[in-house]
């Protein structure tokens, strides 16, 4: 049984605080809105999946108590709107509560147009809407893991796989069994997984507080390491594969993730290790032609200088800007050989797919669900991909499809 990020039914929500992991485990209660947005601010429920569906379910948990019902359908609506707009702001750089804020604001207002629709029956949507998001997210994980799993297991010359994983991307980080540590599980679950490197992951040490945590919950065989051991691990640990998760990736391919991120992605090149960052297609901003444009949220100083609450660092040392989240960007690896593997199948069940990038030519693997096809995206596709953000995964993907052809790696 894995571990829960979250506990709810309709009208309440209870998180698991994890900043008081792995020493205790203890379920907060959150009321509404307000109590939302300061559980993801303080990093009490973290993890880019995990806070949109917190956010969402602190609103239709708010809603069930009978907030915004005083001013008819229009205050409802305005309520609504007012609510997911402070939610994005407590943890910015996570693309999953504005994505999700922008399509359960737009569902909002389209079911508030409908003559028919009453106040009440507009807030029973909107909560059914936030509901719906927790089983969705589970089973994009699973499709996510097996996919990737059954990608890794094809690229490998042996029968079982050592994977390398940075920061802390499962049960704790999503809805459950998650993305880069669910293709973990689905290792292991096969039978497949050799053993797993966790690094400790400053200066928060999700690594060490969480993902240790969960991978010994599980007995799943692992060995915790220093940020700085990566390299070493790397050539002589037989790493085959390294598999991390996003905060977001933009339309061409660049990604924000835990700070450490790109370090990981340059030691693995220069090992020849393949490198792949696991995230569903709510993590993907395609309103952004590169990395550069994404918001990059600045952390207190004392997640770096403290460990809980006592400071470690010498007293007056300045402290380097972005604690939390950096950038690291496409293109540091180019694999001819798998393009061609990647550019089949991808002929329908587009809705609903999961992304997997690869840093490969600043190109990214889509896994789907249904199929289990995958496709690849080209730099030069990111202007023409981005001004189709609003229309349906279908068209969007489908128009991708049709225009794509092997980049050059010059591109």
């Amino acid at each position: 049984m894995s571990l829960e990020s979250l506990r709810y039914r309709r009208g309440s929500l209870r998180v698991l605080n994890q900043l008081l992991l792995p020493q205790r485990s203890c379920y907060e209660q959150i009321g509404g809105v307000r109590q939302g947005w300061e559980a993801i601010r303080a990093m009490q429920v973290r993890g880019a999946p995990a806070i949109a569906i917190v956010g969402c379910l602190s609103l239709a948990v708010e809603l069930h108590g009978g907030a915004g019902m005083g001013q008819g359908k229009a205050g409802l609506e305005t309520f609504i709107h007012d609510s997911l707009r402070y939610l994005v702001t407590a943890r910015p750089t996570a693309v999953n509560m504005a994505r999700a804020a922008e399509e359960l604001g737009a569902f909002t207002s389209q079911e508030a147009q409908r003559e028919e629709v009453t106040a009440e029956s507009l807030r029973e949507s909107v909560i059914q809407w936030a509901e719906a998001m927790l089983e969705k997210d589970l089973r994009d994980n699973r499709s996510i893991g097996e996919h990737g799993a059954r990608h890794l297991l094809q690229a490998s010359p042996q029968d079982k796989v050592t994977v390398l994983t940075h920061c802390n991307t499962g049960s704790l980080a999503t809805a459950g069994y998650g993305t880069a540590l669910g293709v973990i599980r689905s290792l292991h679950a096969l039978g497949c997984l050799a053993h797993v490197y966790c690094t400790e992951t400053r200066p928060y040490n999700q690594g060490a507080r969480l993902t240790a945590y969960e991978l010994v919950y599980e007995h799943i065989p692992a060995t915790l390491i220093v940020d700085s051991m990566v390299s070493v691990a790397m050539k002589e640990k037989g790493v085959s594969a390294v598999v991390v998760g996003a905060d977001r990736v933009v339309a061409n391919g660049d990604t924000a993730n835990k700070v450490g991120t790109y370090q990981l992605a340059i030691a693995a090149k220069h090992h020849g290790i393949p490198f792949y960052v696991a995230a569903p297609s709510t993590s993907c901003d395609l309103s952004l032609a590169e990395g550069a444009e994404i918001v990059i949220e600045e952390r207190p100083s004392q997640e770096l200088t403290d460990v809980n609450g006592v400071r470690i660092a010498a007293p007056g040392a300045a402290v380097g800007a972005h604690p939390r989240t950096v950038l690291w960007t496409s293109g540091l690896f180019w694999c001819k050989r798998r393009w061609q593997y990647w550019a089949k199948g991808a002929s329908g069940g587009i809705l609903g797919w999961v992304f997997v990038t690869l840093l490969s030519g600043s190109r990214c693997l889509c896994f789907s669900p249904a199929q289990g096809s995958a496709f690849g995206t080209r730099p030069s596709m990111s202007r023409r991909m981005s001004s189709s953000l609003g229309a349906s995964s279908r068209s969007l993907v489908s128009s991708a499809l049709k225009s794509s052809e092997r980049p050059s790696p010059e591109q």
